[in-house]
């Protein structure tokens, strides 16, 4: 994983960076999620909506790099959208950097091979993303746009999915039941109208009304369905709509850049596909609308229904009914006497399908995330409209009109939406994908070391770019005579340019202590290494004649000292790229160093990985049973180095160090307080200061 931010300037990307983003001026703010909904909202929920905001605001591109086992490397701009996906790449990704100045991207790959791996340096070129940048941006821009409003609607749809409640089909469940448990045969719709013209329930429906739906019952449901409606309305209009008009504009904007072909047809953007993207959005508005009137609807329904069988079941109880609930005009006995046409059907089909034989409650319908038809889709009989698209040809195929999907979900439409969407934000980053040519290919060693893939997320290779003088660094370690020499690959991120000393090893020679000036010499064997900045390597080496719990060190390698421009001609790699690196040792120059300061004995630990920050002027060392952790202050004025006599008075008056503690995971901090005793003495690891620490 490598994220990079584009360095490169222009008077173009200038102007783009310094203009006012117009959606800003035409759209309206997106309503931040409600809080009482899935943890999901957060994102988008109050206190988060800055951070979107931030996120979108950053118009200066950044990049994120993945690459892993399965054979390719995907970019993702703003660390949201796919805009690059390389394939052909074979075995497992170790490392990879994309230069800042877009101009190469540097790959490390592994392929295993009869119990050992092949590790190989690739430079790929990408001269279409530096060629096409502010294009690039811009349509990147658009794309995290896209990409964030999907996610928001995504995130309304599932607070309106929490806001229906499974409490609203409690008549269904109800109705079912009582259709099965029944002797009579009469149909459950002509049961209800014989109780609304006559006012008198069989023996069968006032068990049901009265035992099972209860009057406290029928009053929680109807206040349970007018919450739910009213809440999944309300996120409906002020949420999916506004979130699906502003995805509609962000489109719309794609297309007119799509239709710029000079500038945007070489990156794959492809204004037919962007189209149907509008048309899927265009479907999906239609949709929430059509929800919107089955929602009013049901209301209206519910509402009048609700109130006709309190009012029934209060007189079966014999219960005072208020004046005002008693009024019923003949429009109202209407009005329930349709709603009952309608809904309480006995339905077959329908119970072989869902269980059940009513669908009283028609929300719920789509909400669903299934394939499967609406069960009750809505009346398009007498639709004035409806009849005239359907009797047009030219109307009905005329791209000017969203296609419709009477008989679909709302959840059916937007996952065909998002489909459509994908594939066509889906063709740059093939395009530009294929543009990545490999241009450079360096065989580098045989690793027949067996590690698990944990351990070697912290090892060599080491990747990084320096953005000031636009090079590719590579760290890596060769086996010599059973010892693990550092080696420095360097090549420009252009790659039609050479640089001088574009290989060279280097060897640790001696190491002087500060304080007494007495010289340590020993053989020492590099174990890890990384970038602390641009000009400085951090690096663990083990002695390998030193006693245990004093034989690794810490180093601070000046670059400034390796690339030593009064004698670089004596450093040139002498051998072939196009061979082994490993089996032309003796060509591949070694720079012999010795250090007078910037050396850091690390006692009572088998430092074994090594990780740097120039920016943050901090390093961490990692043990080798990845259980102990050290961290160190590297900006501090004083002296690094102290002579084994100076370590021992120090650790014997037990001064204040500079660096506080040694760092352990939270569950061994836990287990630990939990009780060491507990278990094996290897296996307890102790907190305690470090004498001394390092300093700068």
């Amino acid at each position: 994983m490598h994220w990079m931010e584009v360095t490169v300037e222009s008077s173009v990307l200038t102007s783009f960076y310094n203009a006012e983003d117009e959606s800003n001026l035409l759209l309206p703010k997106l309503p931040t999620l409600p809080k009482n909904y899935s943890n999901t909202s957060k994102i988008f929920s109050e206190e988060n909506s800055d951070e979107i905001i931030k996120l979108l605001g950053d118009v200066r591109l950044n990049i994120l790099v993945l690459g892993g086992s399965s054979g390719f490397i995907e970019l993702y701009a703003y660390g949201m959208f796919k805009i690059a996906r390389v394939t052909g790449i074979a075995g497992t990704c170790l490392a990879l950097c994309l230069s800042s100045d877009l101009k190469s991207l540097s790959v490390v790959t592994e392929v295993s091979t009869s119990g050992a791996s092949e590790v190989s340096y690739f430079q790929l070129e990408t001269n279409l993303l530096y060629s096409f940048l502010p294009e690039v941006t811009r349509m990147a821009r658009k794309f995290t746009h896209i990409s964030a409003l999907l996610q928001y609607i995504n995130l309304s749809l599932t607070c309106m999915c929490e806001a229906w409640e499974e409490i609203l089909m409690q008549m269904d469940s109800r109705l079912t039941k009582f259709v099965q448990e029944k002797t009579t045969t009469t149909s459950v719709q002509d049961e209800f109208m014989h109780l609304l013209l006559w006012g008198k329930a069989s023996a069968e429906l006032q068990t049901l009304l009265m035992n099972q739906l209860t009057v406290k019952g029928l009053k929680k449901l109807g206040q349970s369905i007018e919450s739910s409606y009213s809440s999944i309305q309300k996120l409906v209009i002020s949420h999916l709509q506004s979130g699906s008009e502003s995805l509609l504009y962000h489109l719309s904007e794609l297309k007119g850049m799509a239709s710029w072909k000079q500038k945007y047809e070489p990156l794959g953007l492809d204004a037919a596909g962007i189209e149907d993207a509008i048309t899927a959005v265009g479907s999906f508005i239609l949709k929430a609308n059509e929800l919107l009137q089955v929602i009013d609807s049901s209301m209206k329904n519910f509402k009048a229904f609700f109130r006709w069988l309190y009012v029934a079941m209060l007189r079966m109880t014999e219960d005072h009914v208020l004046p005002e609930l008693n009024k019923m005009t003949q429009k109202d006995i209407t009005f329930v006497a349709e709603f009952l046409t309608e809904h309480f059907n006995e339905a077959p089909d329908l119970y072989n399908r869902k269980g059940k034989y009513f669908n009283v409650e028609r929300v719920g319908q789509y909400l669903k995330d299934e394939d499967d038809d609406l069960v009750s889709p809505p009346n398009t009989e007498g639709n004035q409209w409806y009849d005239f698209l359907q009797n047009s040809s030219h109307l009905k195929e005329s791209p000017l009109l969203f296609p419709y999907y009477p008989r679909k979900s709302l959840h059916f439409v937007k996952r065909r939406m998002e489909n459509i969407i994908d594939q066509c934000l889906q063709k740059p980053a093939d395009v530009i994908g294929k543009s990545m040519n490999q241009a450079i290919c360096i065989p580098l060693y045989r690793d027949t070391r067996s590690e698990d893939s944990t351990r070697r997320l912290f090892k060599f290779p080491f990747l990084w770019n320096n953005k000031t003088s636009n090079l590719h660094y590579l760290l890596f370690t060769i086996l010599e005579d059973s010892l693990y020499k550092m080696c420095i690959l360097r090549r420009h991120t252009d790659i039609s340019q050479s640089v001088s000393n574009g290989l060279i090893a280097i060897k640790f020679g001696s190491f002087t202590y500060a304080t007494t000036e007495k010289v340590r010499r020993s053989i020492y064997s590099c174990l890890d290494a990384q970038f602390y900045d641009d000009e400085t390597v951090t690096v663990v080496l083990k002695d390998t004649v030193g006693r245990e719990g004093r034989d690794r060190l810490l180093v601070q390698l000046p670059l400034s000292l390796v690339y030593n421009s009064e004698d670089s001609a004596e450093y040139q790699f002498t051998g072939t790229y196009s061979t082994r690196l490993d089996e032309q040792c003796s060509a591949i120059p070694t720079r012999t160093m010795h250090f007078e300061k910037h050396w850091r004995l690390l006692e009572s630990m088998k430092a074994q990985y090594v990780a740097g920050n120039g920016f943050r002027k901090v390093s961490c060392v990692l043990s080798s049973n990845l259980r102990h952790v050290r961290v160190f202050e590297m900006d501090i004025d004083d002296e690094w180095e102290l002579d084994e006599s100076s370590d021992e008075e120090e650790e014997a008056s037990n001064k204040p160090v500079k660096i506080k503690e040694e760092v352990l995971s939270e569950s061994e901090t836990e287990n630990q307080q939990a009780g060491a005793a507990a278990f094996a003495p290897e296996i307890v690891i102790k907190v305690e200061k470090l004498d001394p620490e390092l300093d700068s």
